[in-house]
């Protein structure tokens, strides 16, 4: 059992982020009532959909502005980062087709990874630096595809693209959705039409498999696009689908499967072991991306998930960060059902594969949990100052898709 750590800091409640934000006058009339609790609903949509408001909103924007624009590091470190990705350059043209494949005969998703990092690079170039040409390159991306796309099939592995690529190029349009060469309906379209029904097909059915087949990262994926998807089109249902999945949903990637098992190390640090750590620390890294970007899309629009069952993520955060820095962490042997039998499969030991690999997830982690809300956070800092900071993108980790999993640029975006 884990113990009650010293750098537990305050901030226990369930509260909603937005009940704290949006509610003053429901907290006014519970003081009235002597104190009376205010019924809040925890995981209802907004009332008012914030714009931009998925991976970043209006002051993380303004805020990169106005720093790179004074030269000041690290963000004109991020920034630098950026213009020098080939995905960022105003001359990349789309290669828009009908069909995605990711997995099985006559794959093709590259085609698709890739045009969004230069869409959503493009776009963080026009807002931060105001060049009119990367805006024209990011609508003519996301116009592209948002006319062409019919389809994402393959093997299992069409539910991975589904859920990748479906928050990735949500929030790509959001970046956009206020430069009036960019086709919005379209692209809502197009989502809920193409990505939203494999997204949700999985997280209900989970391709006919047991319930425990899939790692936590298919379910994460497909949560996220569903969020992403949800904001951008002011889709309340979806977003209410997504928020209730990641606290409650019975597959791998809600809060209590992703973090099955608790510890407080020998320096008081609480720690969570993350579903995937027995398998390797490449997908259990991307885990930091795929639950980062849920945390700050709905962080965005008023929920802390963050922060949701006492800092859940945050703790296998601190646990994935010390491992992947060179510490020794603690391991439970990890049981699961496995195929459409749910025959048992097990795993006793942590594994050292892809130990250290660098993935641009660290930056939202420490500059969420370190300097929004003031914890104190020694892993994941040490893991994004010593081996990470500043932060690249797509096309900076590589030119297979796992380079591809996380849009990136957190130091431009996020330092504070």
């Amino acid at each position: 059992m884990s113990r009650t750590s010293p750098h537990e800091h305050l901030r226990r409640t369930e509260l909603s982020r937005r009940g704290l934000l949006k509610t003053a006058g429901g907290l006014t009339a519970a003081l009235a009532l002597g104190g009376a609790t205010v019924a809040t609903t925890a995981h209802a949509a907004p009332a008012t959909f914030t714009h931009p408001g998925m991976l970043h909103n209006a002051g993380d924007i303004n805020r990169a502005k106005v720093r790179v624009a004074a030269g000041t590091d690290p963000w004109l470190s991020g920034w630098n980062k950026l213009t020098a990705n080939s995905h960022s350059q105003s001359t990349w043209t789309n290669r828009a087709t009908a069909t995605i494949i990711r997995g099985g005969d006559g794959q093709n998703y590259s085609l698709l990874y890739n045009d969004i990092a230069a869409a959503y690079q493009n776009a963080l170039r026009w807002k931060v630096g105001g060049t009119e040409a990367n805006a024209v390159c990011a609508a003519n991306i996301l116009n592209a595809w948002s006319t062409t796309l019919t389809s994402v099939t393959g093997n299992a592995d069409r539910f991975l693209a589904a859920g990748l690529y479906g928050w990735q190029f949500a929030n790509a349009c959001e970046l956009m959705r206020d430069y009036s060469g960019f086709n919005l309906a379209a692209a809502q379209q197009m989502l809920a039409n193409v990505f939203y029904p494999l997204n949700n097909s999985f997280l209900t059915n989970h391709n006919d498999a047991c319930i425990t087949n899939y790692w936590a990262n298919w379910d994460l994926c497909n949560m996220a696009s569903i969020l992403a998807i949800g904001i951008l089109n002011e889709d309340s249902a979806k977003y209410d689908q997504a928020v209730t999945y990641f606290k409650s949903g019975a597959g791998n990637g809600s809060i209590a499967h992703a973090v099955p098992y608790l510890y407080t190390d020998s320096d008081g640090y609480a720690l969570g072991q993350w579903q995937e750590s027995g398998r390797d620390q490449g997908h259990t890294v991307m885990g930091m991306g795929q639950m980062g970007a849920v945390c700050e899309m709905a962080w965005n629009q008023g929920d802390d998930l963050y922060s949701y069952d006492s800092r859940r993520f945050m703790k296998a955060a601190q646990y994935v960060a010390k491992y992947n820095s060179g510490s020794d962490v603690p391991f439970t042997t990890y049981t699961w059902g496995t195929g459409q039998s749910c025959a048992s499969s097990s795993q006793t030991v942590i594994s050292s594969a892809s130990r250290g690999q660098i993935r641009p997830v660290w930056a939202m982690l420490h500059f969420h949990y370190n300097r929004r809300i003031g914890l104190d956070d020694k892993y994941i800092s040490a893991m994004y100052y010593n081996l990470v900071a500043p932060e690249g993108g797509g096309g900076d980790y590589g030119s297979d898709s796992g380079g591809y999993d996380q849009l990136g640029f957190g130091t431009l975006m996020y330092a504070k």
